[in-house]
């Protein structure tokens, strides 16, 4: 009765949209202006609360915390550096954008169709971040949780599959900077004691320039999700 309600309030030109929407959804919006905010990009909506930005960067946050929830009870004896590759592989960049279109949301994400580079560029698996917080302050975090399991993890995260799949960041950084002439080097930017153990700050940097961060018990681990977050920073793809 509910989505008969917002549907027929829905004006009629938007009325296909809608029902696209809730079709990705599997459920109807109970506050859609949440939902049309978390489909606007910033080059259709520059301002800050109109535009998806600030509910990527929410989205971002809980699908990490989720997906670390996962993992964390799916694997019970695994140490905190597998724990950290897998969910690398479960939400970066690539792997969000690639399962944000088989979702469909390149059709309903509003973008200026215009600039060529967008179409092809990585912005729907940031909407799909966007859309991830619209659900959580909508639905509340058990709700949200529900729906990445039914709609991202299940039918397109391979566990298996991913768990066999080597993803090296570091190694892609250092083949990009050997390529591209340029000098890479990580280095330790802190150290300190934190709930008994020792916290390491890793920094990757590029001709001298301070890159990306990474934090965690150890170095190796450290400077591993410091070259993930500068591969994708700098929009390395092989």
């Amino acid at each position: 009765m509910h989505f008969w309600i917002q549907y027929l309030r829905t004006k009629k030109t938007d009325r296909a949209y809608y029902k696209q929407l809730c079709n990705i959804l599997g459920f109807a919006p109970g506050h859609l202006n949440l939902y049309t905010t978390a489909l606007s990009h910033r080059s259709v909506k520059e301002s800050a609360d109109e535009n998806n930005e600030r509910l990527e960067y929410l989205g971002d946050a809980i699908l990490s915390g989720i997906v670390a929830d996962y993992l964390f009870k799916r694997y019970p004896y695994k140490g905190e550096g597998f724990l950290t590759e897998m969910r690398s592989k479960m939400v970066n960049r690539q792997t969000l954008n690639e399962i944000a279109v088989k979702m469909g949301l390149k059709k309903v994400t509003l973008f200026n169709k215009s600039d060529s580079s967008l179409k092809i560029s990585q912005i729907f698996g940031n909407t799909l971040e966007a859309l991830v917080g619209a659900i959580y302050l909508d639905k509340g975090y058990d709700r949200t949780k529900h729906w990445v399991y039914e709609r991202i993890v299940n039918p397109h995260l391979f566990i298996e599959d991913l768990e066999m799949l080597e993803i090296n960041h570091k190694n892609k950084l250092y083949g990009w900077a050997n390529k591209n002439g340029k000098a890479l080097e990580f280095e330790t930017l802190d150290e300190k004691m934190e709930n008994g153990r020792r916290l390491f700050r890793i920094g990757a940097v590029v001709d001298g320039e301070l890159i990306a961060e990474g934090k965690a018990y150890n170095k190796k681990d450290a400077s591993q999700i410091a070259a993930q977050i500068a591969v994708e920073k700098l929009g390395i793809s092989s």
